[in-house]
């Protein structure tokens, strides 16, 4: 057997991690003493995976490690013996528990910056400075809410289970808002060498799918799935073959799932049915106009601006105005697009997708100078390897 390729071991690993932490949250009953073991089994897995190679059942041969390092620190760790004493340890991994995991990160006792970064940590997987990227934060910042989460968590004695119908509205918008920001984490990386990862991608569209199982009734949680299944739709048509980005006027419609398309176009209308529009559901039907619109000269703008127009009356970012500008060029003109974006300059400083949206305005109202170091700003402060090539041979070539 000849061992696991570098890049592939480590997609491996962090697929597995997240859930042997949920596992073994649930069996401890203790962040500390689960993430010890979760540490534990995948160095352990580091080291013999590169050499031996990975094996048939990745979730079972890391849970067995945990279980057996779980077992052995009853003998020599007195620290940890109140809390795993009482473990009834399995001998395989329990179905997927995620779900559990992902609730109890996000109960109300905790600020709402600390359920949505821990919950990415722990459940997701995602490293410090991916979540800081998300937040538009520093790293410290993040860890710091992370570690005052998890010692919430603990002191509280915060139960490691699924909330009672009654309790489940309460958590729901930060459950959402972690397989969000997930998905947009696998839709466009911003760590590694890859453009985007699939895995992350179809990880969110999973957690979604297990939520709508839960509450089969909720519109934003069918506004989120279909969000995340438009997106998913357009995958084979959004890079080429070197990893470049194809961007959406210049794709091979052809391409697209129709089949991911009409289902996802089932679930807003059901969603709407129920009459409380949410930012998800409005989300999902921006994407959907795109979605359904047969070539680039088809898409409807009006409408976009419309929907764009009612999202930012639920969610008054700076980013939703960013989006709502970048329809604004196509419903009325790039110069009234230029003057919204004027507004945001300091809000969103720190954010290369203002500036690249600023050099194509630029660009579309004559002003190639000024493009040129919106782009340079937007190449400084991007990190997807794909956005990065993008803005690479725009400044080569204009």
């Amino acid at each position: 057997m000849t061992g696991a390729p570098e890049a592939e071991l480590a997609r491996v690993v962090r697929d597995h991690a997240g859930r042997l932490a949920a596992a073994l949250v649930g069996l401890t009953g203790d962040f500390a003493a689960a993430e010890d073991l979760v540490q534990d089994a995948v160095e352990a897995a580091l080291t013999h995976w590169s050499a031996e190679g990975i094996p048939d059942r990745p979730d079972a041969w890391l849970f067995t490690v945990a279980r057996r390092r779980g077992l052995d620190q009853l003998k020599r760790r007195a620290r940890y013996r109140d809390k795993l004493a009482l473990v009834q340890w399995p001998v395989q991994p329990a179905p997927d528990d995620r779900l559990r995991l992902l609730f109890t990160c996000c109960h109300p006792a905790l600020p709402r910056t600390g359920q949505i970064a821990l919950t990415l940590r722990a459940v997701c997987g995602l490293t410090t400075a991916q979540i800081a990227r998300a937040f538009l934060v520093s790293e410290a910042t993040v860890g710091q809410r992370i570690t005052r989460a998890k010692r919430k968590i603990s002191e509280a004695g915060i139960p490691y289970r699924i909330p009672d119908p009654d309790e489940l509205a309460g958590r729901l918008s930060e459950v959402l808002a972690v397989i969000y920001l997930l998905f947009n984490e696998g839709y466009l990386t911003t760590a590694g060498a890859a453009s985007h990862d699939r895995d992350l991608a179809g990880e969110a569209e999973f957690l979604a799918a297990l939520l709508h199982d839960l509450m089969p009734t909720e519109p934003e949680v069918m506004g989120l799935l279909a969000l995340i299944r438009l997106h998913q739709a357009r995958t084979a048509a959004r890079f080429d073959p070197a990893g470049r980005i194809i961007q959406i006027q210049d794709q091979d419609r052809r391409l697209w799932d129709q089949v991911a398309i009409e289902n996802a176009g089932h679930l807003i209308a059901r969603a709407a049915t129920h009459r409380r529009p949410g930012a998800y559901q409005l989300q999902a039907a921006i994407v959907a106009c795109h979605a359904e619109a047969k070539r680039w000269e088809d898409t409807d703008w009006p409408q976009i601006l419309v929907l764009y127009t009612m999202l930012l009356c639920v969610q008054p970012t700076p980013v939703t105005r960013l989006h709502r500008a970048i329809a604004l060029r196509y419903a009325e003109s790039p110069h009234a697009a230029l003057a919204e974006l004027d507004e945001l300059a300091g809000a969103l400083d720190g954010y290369h997708l203002f500036h690249a949206t600023s050099a194509e305005l630029l660009r579309a109202t004559g002003q190639p100078d000024a493009a040129r170091t919106a782009d340079e700003r937007a190449l400084a402060l991007a990190a997807n390897p794909a956005e990065i090539d993008l803005l690479r041979h725009r400044l080569r070539w204009r």
